[in-house]
């Protein structure tokens, strides 16, 4: 066989194990057709025979005469998530504080959840955008979402990128149904399982949960005030050969930290330089007072992709995201969304976004967003200092503030405690990939508010006002 066969089978038996790692074909499922995958792949017959035959003698799939191929049974390992990373303390795991948050009931308070309160959203004009779409057609509201979503909204969205620079054509442009289905299907899309990914440490805690379910090496860089150390992030890019770099630039989770133009062009050289692809994760961006440095604007979707979602500032209800990024990746990622999702996402939730973003108002409704975070960031590093919880830094915009403990004081200790007065928090080494974080804790200022949570705070610190303060 030539070296030029042998790439071409390879390239086939990659594209059927990503099928299979990615959930596209479970056990039991048929495999396409020899004459058609060869079609798809561009390559002939004989090397989609070569390359069953040999996922056949691995046994990934297995021959049945007279009908195919299919993905053998013991192929694929159930899915264990609680199993596929190193075992922690219940209150630093990222699923189980993801549970606590959406599963509680309405008397528990969640100053460590990632959502604004239901009084703070543009609920009158959902109701009005609601009222409107039970006047619209009935396909709208009986049939499945088309494969690259609402033109309506996806105009909406090229019209937002081009007010900001980044000028895109329709076909790089979806939507998913969700900001966390983006990323899931970006991972599908470009990873296998044991490849390496690199995220910042701390880093928003479901990015290490989804990564999980995609049974890939995790590595985290440190972050600082004005994005990754990128001494270590071009140390571990030359060690780990990463395949993906997934973050946010604006308003970092957790760290409310910005990516400096200075770090954002030293990053795009060295992910080049190491044929990096990066995931930008821009769903805080309306949050900010003034746009600050962006990878996919500075970079044009060569090797950045953007996702982003509506459901920080419209509704974690009615959910919505997209991805932005080449052509030629889309046409990938849209297979993929019909193959798991048939189709794209609820035309409902689609035009009613769609809706209350053309209405007029979403523009004043971020603007008293922003100026009421403001106030409750400011209102709530002032009630967390008498108890020595200083902010890591104040952040420009957004709803957290990543705290740093007084001495000796454990964030996953504190969680365990106060879960049980009906209050969850987020302790720090939820976020951290080198569980270095047992000093921090994360809050959402917007469900703050309430007196409760610093009493709490108080009582399972063991202190009282002034007790534990230290200096950084």
């Amino acid at each position: 066989m030539t070296d030029g066969k042998q790439t071409r089978t390879g390239e086939v038996m990659a594209a059927i194990r990503l099928k299979v790692s990615s959930r596209a074909l479970v056990p039991g499922d048929r495999l396409p057709s020899i004459r058609s995958f060869a079609a798809t792949m561009g390559v002939s017959p004989s090397t989609v025979v070569e390359a069953y035959d040999r996922l056949a003698a691995e046994g990934l799939i297995r021959p049945r005469r007279g009908s195919g191929f299919y993905v053998a049974g013991t192929g694929l390992p159930p899915l264990a998530l609680a199993e596929a990373g190193p075992r922690h303390d219940w209150a630093v795991d990222p699923f189980w504080v993801s549970r606590q948050s959406l599963d509680s009931d309405p008397t528990v308070l969640k100053p460590g959840c990632g959502w604004l309160p239901a009084d703070w959203m543009p609920n009158s004009a959902l109701r009005r955008g609601l009222r409107k779409l039970a006047r619209t057609e009935d396909a709208v509201l009986a049939d499945y979402g088309s494969t690259r979503g609402s033109p309506s909204l996806r105009r909406l969205l090229l019209g937002r990128f081009a007010d900001e620079g980044l000028e895109l054509s329709s076909e790089q442009l979806m939507l998913a149904s969700s900001g966390t289905q983006a990323i899931d299907l970006v991972c599908r899309f470009l990873l296998s399982p044991g490849d390496t990914v690199l995220v910042d440490d701390p880093c928003y805690f479901n990015f290490r949960a989804l990564l999980r379910a995609h049974q890939v090496k995790i590595v985290g860089v440190p972050y600082t005030i004005t994005g990754p150390d990128m001494t270590s992030f071009e140390s571990v890019l030359a060690v780990e050969r990463p395949r993906l770099y997934i973050t946010n630039s604006a308003l970092h989770n957790p760290t409310g930290a910005t990516l400096s133009p200075q770090t954002a062009y030293r990053l795009l050289s060295t992910a080049s330089a190491h044929d990096l692809t990066i995931v930008e994760d821009d769903i805080f961006t309306d949050f900010e007072p003034e746009p600050s440095a962006r990878l996919t604007l500075l970079d044009g979707l060569r090797r950045v992709i953007r996702i982003g979602s509506f459901s920080k500032t419209l509704s974690a209800s009615v959910r919505c995201g997209y991805i932005a990024a080449r052509a030629d990746w889309i046409e990938g990622l849209l297979d993929l969304q019909v193959a798991t999702c048939f189709g794209g996402p609820s035309p409902v939730a689609t035009e009613l976004i769609s809706s209350v973003l053309s209405g007029g108002g979403y523009r004043k409704h971020m603007e008293e967003l922003r100026q009421r975070l403001a106030q409750a960031r400011r209102k709530m590093a002032s009630r967390l200092e008498p108890l020595g919880i200083r902010p890591w830094l104040m952040p420009r915009g957004g709803f957290y503030l990543w705290c740093r403990l007084p001495e000796g004081q454990d964030s996953a200790t504190l969680a365990r405690s106060a879960v049980e007065e009906k209050v969850v928090l987020a302790p720090g080494n939820v976020f951290s990939v080198s569980q270095t974080a047992s000093s921090f804790l994360r809050f959402n200022v917007a469900q703050s508010g309430d007196p409760r949570v610093v009493a709490v705070l108080k009582r399972v610190m063991g202190s009282r006002p002034g007790a534990g303060a230290s200096g950084d």
